[in-house]
């Protein structure tokens, strides 16, 4: 096929993307917006052609045909929301890392109708750093098909394809808040757990068990509470009422850790003198908790910032998938901060009715 001839003031549409890779205008519009049902032949056809006759939406100041070295000084940032100080410290980190780099930040929200992949290819950029966000295999080959380099940060499952990555040591984490409680005399634990298929969230729980183990407890009941106080406090209330209560509990995050204080006040347990609570993150709510809570601190800003170095350093390997070799992977340290949510076991742990009946007690 002859190579098409633009008039320098015409700006390339979806017919000539379709008319370059031989296919429809749809099928160009649903690669474009991440449809999975095309085939990868077709789907790389589409984005060469995209590249070849540098289309990019109306309104878009520049081309797709950019090359990565070529692009716009900003990357992307994509996460499934802002709300809560989690998302914030991650901007903190890269919008720290990418004034280092001279770049600037696009914040992108992958929404449920999965059009962020094609809100991305409609501003060039130097890549993306995407947070807890689980991209499909048909949504990393688009970006891969347009050169669109990306960095996942704490993927929430096993990427659907080899991608470069940062997390940090949770298996090693969910240990030391299991170490630190032992070590305190405590032997009936309980765990207030996130997502039951996230990566993260299974590891601290693995991290956690592996110290009861080695330390000959008897293991504990897992209530899974999908990152929510609200949640993890209906749960937390179902593992205080039991009549051989925990006398410590581990939830996986400190927003969950919120929860479990709010379910032991409401049936009159004193922390940390009746229970024992371990959050996860240290995010600052930890610090502003009552009493403030024990925790074990990944460095959340810094994971941000080193998504941006790491996006910046595996560009050459993005661009040479078929060497075989492993896709960078960072995993920053876990750190235990103890506060005032924790203490000695109890000599005669109190029943949760018995709490109960004695803080009721005291109303006039």
């Amino acid at each position: 096929m002859p190579p098409l001839e633009h008039h320098p003031a015409k700006r390339p549409t979806l017919s000539d993307v379709a008319s370059v890779a031989g296919t429809s205008v749809p099928t160009v519009s649903k690669v474009l917006r991440g449809g999975t049902d095309v085939s990868p032949a077709t789907r790389e056809r589409v984005m060469s052609a995209v590249r070849e006759v540098g289309y990019a939406k109306a309104g878009s100041r520049s081309s797709a045909k950019l090359s990565v070295s070529e692009a716009p000084d900003l990357i992307h940032l994509v996460v499934n929301h802002v709300d809560g100080s989690w998302a914030n410290r991650v901007l903190v980190g890269v919008e720290q890392a990418a004034t280092a780099a001279n770049v600037d930040v696009v914040i992108t929200i992958a929404r449920d109708d999965g059009e962020w992949v094609s809100r991305l290819l409609r501003r060039p950029s130097q890549g993306a750093v995407i947070v807890l966000v689980d991209p499909t295999s048909v949504q990393l080959a688009v970006l891969s098909a347009a050169r669109i380099p990306v960095v996942l940060v704490t993927p929430m499952s096993r990427p659907a394809a080899a991608v470069p990555s940062v997390g940090v040591a949770n298996w090693e984490g969910g240990r030391s808040a299991a170490e630190h409680l032992l070590a305190l005399g405590h032997r009936r634990f309980g765990i207030v757990s996130g997502g039951r298929d996230h990566m993260y969230n299974t590891a601290r729980i693995d991290g956690f068990r592996s110290a009861l183990r080695d330390a000959g407890v008897e293991d504990c009941e897992v209530a899974y509470a999908d990152w929510s106080r609200e949640q993890a406090a209906k749960r937390a209330a179902v593992l205080l009422s039991a009549e051989t209560r925990p006398t410590a509990v581990f939830a996986c995050s400190d927003v969950m850790a919120l929860g479990v204080l709010d379910a032991a006040s409401e049936v009159g347990l004193s922390i940390p003198v009746d229970l024992s609570v371990v959050g996860f993150d240290d995010v600052p709510e930890a610090e502003w908790a009552n009493p403030p809570l024990t925790t074990v601190r990944q460095p959340i800003a810094e994971m941000g910032a080193e998504a941006v170095g790491l996006l910046f350093r595996s560009r050459a390997w993005q661009g040479r998938p078929e060497s075989g070799s492993a896709p960078p992977r960072v995993d920053l340290s876990t750190t235990l901060v103890v506060r005032r949510s924790t203490a000695s076991v109890p000599r005669s742990p109190r029943s949760a009715s018995a709490a109960t009946h004695r803080a009721g007690a005291r109303i006039p």
